[in-house]
């Protein structure tokens, strides 16, 4: 039941007549067995985000979700199509476009293989282009999915559709469910933190981590890579540590009495965020500060301190995981590749915004590895949805290559956490516009995440506006395929 309603029922006359006649017991047995609730996957009065049991022995223990927005094409990445190559330049089977609707393509468009090489890489021949070479050096880690499903074409619904499990803003999301059902191990950091590239935020905005009709307390951190971690974190000019420290002391002394009055659980979120940001003071800024890596890291990562870029965040990511951040959210802006621009050609646009990227992503997961974190913590690389086997229409006459948005068939990667290494799942049709094989939707996804966290994800729910609500909602099959 909800703590709020919880509260309420406390006090009618009916609650008190039949619980009575066992309240001194009951409150006797409690000093030896204390509040049945912290058992409970959700929030206790004392310590919201401490750490909680899942519901069986889980094989990660921590998320790091590395998001290309923008939605960058897999058929230039992870899923060669020989057949849509010798094919390119012929209008587009009818068949294919019968019913569809599409962003911004009308008419009959123009089939488009691939400009990028491929070739398979590790020892498993995972299919990998040119546009991600420093990945071809861990293709033996990853399992590759190619025959996930959407059912969004627009960016802000499918991020939102991917995190929250539903198209619309007002749900939680992936990070703030896994917190509530594990909290946190870092006593000094918040459990879900997010990171974003050059200060470009995806277009579902915070809907993309917010807690939605949870408590506050389990949504993400946004902290920065570059400057203050966390803004307002330190304290004004004229306010020493000890002063600080008073006056959290006054107001957490006026909040516990306003909680029992009112029985608001984010009382006990607000109590809780300001110790947190106290004890933050010292840690964020600590572990914030990538300066303290070797130069070898850091030229492993293409990191370079000061900056506020996704090989800064991906090194950080590291660094949050180690100090028992429970999940971290990365989003790189930078991969909506239209054609609409000299950077959206999907051939050197591409291979640029490609190597950049797949070096700290290459790094991360080495890193892990060679730490002993990799195999209890899933690395998930991933995007909202790809992009169409033929020409965008809007670029169609134009000399640079682009690809309109796609929900039917799209390509990501998982890593460590319990995830096989060296497979692929899935496949789609000849041509890259339907699943053929082992259909994977963002439902199944979210199923398979928590279950590697050790969730049913049918039994890790929340009571709201009369209903047991859940990520999944009323979909979800955990992919056992691509587990080891």
């Amino acid at each position: 039941m909800h703590p709020r309603l919880e509260y309420l029922q406390n006090l009618t006359r009916r609650h008190f007549l039949k619980t009575s006649s066992l309240g001194l017991g009951g409150l006797t047995l409690s000093q030896f067995f204390g509040d049945a609730r912290a058992d409970v996957p959700g929030i206790t009065a004392d310590n919201p985000l401490g750490p909680r049991k899942p519901h069986f022995a889980p094989k990660a223990k921590r998320v790091i979700y590395l998001h290309m927005s923008g939605a960058p094409p897999h058929l230039d990445l992870l899923d060669y199509k020989p057949e849509l190559v010798k094919h390119d330049g012929e209008t587009c089977p009818d068949q294919f476009l019968k019913g569809k609707r599409f962003a911004f393509t009308s008419g009959v468009p123009k089939l488009l293989g691939t400009k990028q090489p491929f070739k398979q890489h590790g020892k498993a021949g995972v299919w990998m282009s040119a546009a991600i070479p420093h990945l071809h050096a861990v293709a033996d880690d990853v399992t590759v999915i190619r025959s996930m499903k959407t059912d969004e074409f627009n960016h802000a619904p499918a991020e939102l559709l991917l995190y929250t499990g539903f198209a619309r803003q007002g749900r939680p999301s992936l990070g703030c469910w896994v917190t509530y059902g594990l909290g946190s191990e870092s006593q000094n950091l918040p459990g879900f933190v997010v990171l974003i590239s050059n200060g470009v935020q995806p277009s579902g905005g915070q809907g993309c981590w917010g807690s939605g009709f949870l408590p506050s307390v389990f949504q993400g951190v946004q902290c920065r890579s570059k400057g203050e971690p966390v803004l307002y974190l330190s304290d004004p000019a004229g306010m020493d540590r000890d002063m600080r420290r008073t006056s959290l002391d006054a107001l957490k002394d006026l909040n516990e009495i306003q909680g029992k009055e009112m029985g608001h659980p984010e009382t006990n979120t607000r109590i809780s965020q300001y110790e947190l940001a106290f004890r933050m003071q010292m840690s964020a800024t600590e572990v914030m500060d990538i300066s303290k890596e070797s130069p070898k890291v850091l030229d492993a990562y293409g990191a370079k301190p000061g900056a506020g870029s996704f090989a800064n965040n991906c090194l950080l990511a590291r660094r949050l995981v180690e100090q028992g951040v429970r999940y971290v959210q990365l989003f790189d802006w930078g991969w909506d590749f239209h054609g609409t621009g000299p950077g959206e050609d999907i051939r050197d646009g591409l291979t640029k915004k490609g190597t950049a990227t797949s070096q700290p992503v290459a790094a991360l997961i080495k890193d892990l590895k060679n730490r002993g974190l990799l195999d209890e913590t899933l690395v998930i690389w991933g995007v909202e949805f790809w992009r169409t086997p033929f020409r965008e229409g809007r670029t169609a006459a134009s000399q640079i290559l682009g690809r309109d948005h796609y929900p039917d068939c799209f390509s990501l990667m998982l890593c460590g956490g319990g995830i096989k290494g060296g497979y692929t799942h899935g496949e789609s049709d000849e041509l890259g516009f339907s699943v053929a094989r082992d259909k994977v939707h963002v439902h199944d996804l979210q199923a398979t995440v928590l279950n590697q966290l050790g969730f049913d994800h049918t039994k890790l729910t929340f009571r709201f506006q009369g209903r047991d609500d859940r990520l999944t909602d009323v979909h979800g099959r955990v992919v056992k395929e691509i587990l080891a």
